[in-house]
């Protein structure tokens, strides 16, 4: 099936006017220089890889850490449908045998591959090798130093799924968990209360992300920097982000594309169960959650993750002044880099899965397609 007339997304992150094939669930040609006459016309709309997000807890009043197969089913049938084509669902500080049961769902997800879903393409493991003074919304009764063995266990349980593991970098044997973690997947710096000299060990050893830039760690201070110097000036890292326009002023979205550049923020939806359902009482890792006008707090009143999806979080981001190109790229190419996924999702690209989204000039979604597929 060819495509014309649209304002096309590509691999230079840039948009181009023209037209693409999909041919078998993947994309055939793009920008051809002949598109037959009976292409489906676009006019005009803008055509944008479909989104990946790397973190993401639940929406639907479903959890990923519930261990429910079905549950993680709907969760993906909603990410689908809201043009997040791609994810990494997120644990939370649980026990062990919690999470390798949730684990277990994921590899069957990914294993069947239900038509009209998001593709899950990997696991954040988010929790439990936290700092207690920075856990946030996170089950302090779970919290463990950082256990590679432990962690490998996981790992393999679920076929090697897990593509992002995050750590604290001054939890005892922090800087030896990372050196070993770094040969099977990301390591990410989070829950952290780390000095700079901390964090910097950390990302020497090889941690090239942050979780959740802002959230759940100390505020730079000019003679206190901390984690988030560390991060910008180490150009092997690259940094998360909730843009939901609740967890992270507007100054400093616009201040963390800068710091980072576009190429290396990663826009992140950390949706819980709540996304996508009214206001009330819902639970996070054996917590409760309540759910106001938007946002989701623990009983002491901490905010805890998001009731918003990516695709809502980028366009907030264009809203805040991110160009549209940097904002697309940071929901789309920057995370499937980092699960390691970009030979397959993240871009429009001669030979990759034919997931897209069709906008209108204002990036209002119209159209969502998994491989090739109108869903």
């Amino acid at each position: 099936m060819f495509f014309k007339n649209a304002n096309l997304y590509t691999q230079d992150f840039r948009f181009h006017l023209g037209g693409f094939q999909v041919e078998n669930g993947r994309f055939a040609q793009v920008l051809p220089q002949e598109i037959p006459a009976d292409a489906v016309d676009l006019e005009g709309a803008y055509v944008i890889p479909g989104l990946v997000d790397v973190h993401n807890h639940g929406n639907s009043g479903k959890d990923f850490s519930d261990g429910d197969y079905e549950g993680l089913k709907t969760m993906a049938a909603y990410l689908g449908s809201c043009g997040v084509t791609s994810f990494a669902p997120a644990s939370m500080t649980l026990p062990y045998e919690v999470l390798a049961k949730a684990f277990a769902t994921a590899r069957q997800l990914k294993d069947e591959a239900p038509q009209g879903c998001a593709r899950l393409m990997g696991i954040q493991m988010e929790g439990p090798f936290f700092s207690e003074k920075k856990k946030g919304a996170q089950n302090g009764a779970y919290l463990r130093n950082p256990d590679f063995e432990a962690f490998r266990a996981l790992e393999e349980g679920c076929g090697g799924l897990v593509r992002i593991v995050d750590v604290a970098p001054e939890l005892p044997g922090s800087v030896e968990f990372i050196q070993k973690a770094k040969e099977l997947c990301t390591v990410s710096v989070a829950h952290t209360d780390a000095s700079y000299d901390e964090a910097k060990a950390a990302f020497d050893a090889g941690a090239t992300h942050v979780t959740h830039l802002y959230n759940a760690m100390p505020g730079i201070h000019h003679r206190k920097p901390g984690v988030i110097p560390a991060a910008a000036e180490n150009e092997a890292v690259r940094a998360e982000l909730i843009c939901d326009g609740l967890h992270v002023h507007p100054a400093s979205v616009r201040f963390a594309f800068r710091a980072f550049g576009p190429e290396r923020m990663v826009l992140i939806s950390d949706a819980l169960r709540c996304c996508g359902m009214p206001d009330g009482e819902y639970e996070l890792g054996g917590q409760q959650v309540f759910l106001s006008g938007g946002v989701a707090r623990l009983a002491d009143g901490t905010i805890a993750g998001s009731a918003t999806n990516l695709f809502d979080c980028m366009v907030k981001a264009i809203s805040f002044g991110i160009a549209p190109e940097d904002a697309v790229r940071a929901a789309t190419w920057n995370p499937a880099c980092a699960i390691g996924a970009q030979e397959e999702i993240g871009s429009i690209a001669e030979g990759k899965l034919a997931d897209f989204v069709v906008c209108g000039p204002d990036f209002a979604r119209k159209e969502v397609y998994i491989g090739g597929v109108r869903i």
